[in-house]
């Protein structure tokens, strides 16, 4: 006996096609803020305090990233950002690469960036919400990222490499503060508007 077909309307037909457009905006999305972490790496790069570690932009990109793509597309941005770093490409500040680097005084902070990236887009896309169009909220679940995660292991890097006190790591630490602020307002103006102008850019299942 002959199983019945089931029959094929346009919406399920459309199905596949909607499923491979999504996987490749997403694949292009992780793409671009991999590629967009990599240039802010090269602004500023100045030294600051008694580790040496520069200032860049990297954590505006990296927060970025996790606040506009969401947790899992933030994260895999960044770590593909780090990958490409580890294979050689001058990605990180002051156009270093390699293993080498994870083992430095900064590298506290490069194994912190693709956990907060997702630590804040899981907290604009289900604390903030809706409200995530607001800067306020975007501001503090950027912040939250920052200060839970890249901060804190920061400091325990740069306590284990320079075998310090944690007063005297917290010290190395304190000047990134004042930009970190900076650059999270940026990352929430930004955000906000990219959420305006498209709803779309957090979807339920990124």
């Amino acid at each position: 006996m002959a199983m019945a077909e089931t029959p094929t309307t346009p919406e399920t037909a459309e199905a596949p096609v909607a499923r491979r457009r999504s996987t490749t905006t997403d694949i292009a999305l992780i793409a671009a803020f991999a590629a967009l972490i990599s240039a802010c790496a090269y602004v500023g790069a100045i030294p600051v305090g008694g580790a040496g570690v520069p200032i860049t932009l990297q954590t505006f990109g990296v927060m970025l990233a996790g606040c506009v793509l969401g947790p899992v597309r933030g994260f895999l941005a960044v770590s593909l950002y780090l990958l490409l770093g580890i294979i050689g490409l001058p990605v990180f500040a002051e156009h270093s690469s390699g293993l080498g680097v994870f083992s430095g005084p900064s590298a506290g902070y490069l194994y912190g960036f693709p956990v907060a990236a997702a630590l804040a887009g899981f907290l604009v896309k289900y604390v903030a919400r809706e409200r995530r169009t607001r800067a306020l909220w975007v501001f503090v679940c950027s912040l939250a990222g920052s200060v839970l995660v890249i901060h804190p292991l920061g400091i325990l890097g740069m306590k284990l490499y320079f075998d310090v006190s944690w007063h005297d790591a917290f010290t190395y630490d304190t000047p990134f503060w004042i930009g970190d602020i900076l650059k999270t307002t940026l990352v929430a103006l930004i955000a906000a508007e990219v959420f305006r102008a498209f709803p779309w850019m957090q979807r339920v299942d990124s």
